[in-house]
């Protein structure tokens, strides 16, 4: 017997003991006993925490916080250039075109129609189309 545990009985019902025999080795457990073991401990520290959030070991969660904190940078950043070169390129056809204001609104009325009916998926070709039907 291994010093400091105690020998208990546990009723169970026969799909969920298959279910430890099949597992407790792909959990690097030496044995189904100490695979229980672990699963009780697991759910016991879910149960007092009443938060997953707060469950989670604190290196993964800072893992994770760490990773997203690089993708909300990058994801910022990316969107600030792609803001810079559409604000250009607005220029450049602003300087060289010659629309009145109506005009403009109906192209601004259709482009928001555009992007709510295909969800932001819309090509340079569909544009192109649509200009020389006009």
């Amino acid at each position: 017997m291994v010093k400091g545990k105690q020998k208990v009985t546990v009723w169970m019902t026969p799909s969920v003991k298959e279910q430890i025999e099949d597992t407790y080795r792909s959990d690097n457990c030496r044995t189904q006993s100490e695979f229980i073991e672990k699963a009780v401990e697991f759910y016991l520290g879910y149960l007092h925490t009443k938060n997953a959030g707060a469950f989670l070991p604190e290196a993964l969660s800072a893992m994770m916080t760490g990773t997203l904190d690089y993708y909300t940078g990058r994801m910022g950043s990316l969107l600030f250039k792609q803001g810079v070169d559409l604000h250009v390129l607005g220029q450049i056809i602003a300087y060289d075109t010659d629309i009145d204001e109506g005009e403009y609104q109906r192209l601004r009325g259709k482009a928001i129609r555009d992007m709510k009916r295909t969800n932001g998926r819309i090509s340079f070709k569909d544009a192109l189309d649509f200009q020389k039907s006009v």
